[in-house]
């Protein structure tokens, strides 16, 4: 019953060790990555973040796993996502896979209920992030999108012939 709290300080020390040595190697790894292997997530931010810390918790824990080898599970999560983003900004098809798309959830003061189901997204949830962005009337919302993070944009009418923010989010053709 004395292993379930203390095991031995052999255990202890190769934890400490091993730990300060890997968080060194994946600070490094994600530094060489590029600022895009931290920037906000969309889902497969998400899944390649949940596996880096998987790794981590494993070179921390397993003492099968060395940390060589442990160092080398992490460079090669970061190297895929590099590779994964990389192409993803020079192929169209590959960002779509990879991203989605933004999903246009209300337009011109309509809720687009079928873009909403898809998107599991109640008015309440879009009226909410009107609310944050400061705006009273549905009337002043050119169009709310949920963007690939998971996130949603408030897009407001322009004002004259400004490029629109909406060029690439697919807007409905029976909403006028």
């Amino acid at each position: 019953m004395a292993e379930v709290f203390f095991d031995n300080w052999q255990a202890l020390l190769r934890t400490l060790v091993v730990g300060v040595l890997a968080y060194i190697g994946l600070i490094f790894l994600l530094r060489l990555s590029g600022r895009r292997t931290l920037s906000k997530m969309n889902a497969f931010d998400l899944v390649v973040t949940v596996a880096l810390g998987s790794t981590f918790a494993t070179i921390l824990l397993n003492k099968d796993v060395s940390l060589a080898q442990g160092i080398l599970a992490l460079a090669l999560l970061i190297g895929l996502q590099y590779l994964v983003t990389w192409t993803s900004v020079r192929t169209a098809w590959v960002r779509r896979l990879v991203t989605g798309e933004p999903a246009l959830l209300f337009y011109r003061g309509q809720f687009l209920s079928s873009a909403m189901r898809v998107a599991r997204v109640t008015e309440d949830e879009i009226r909410a992030a009107i609310r944050a962005s400061g705006i009273e009337a549905l009337a002043s919302v050119e169009a709310v999108v949920l963007e690939t993070d998971g996130t949603f944009s408030v897009v407001q009418p322009s004002q004259g012939e400004e490029a629109s923010s909406l060029v690439g989010v697919k807007t409905p053709e029976n909403v006028t």
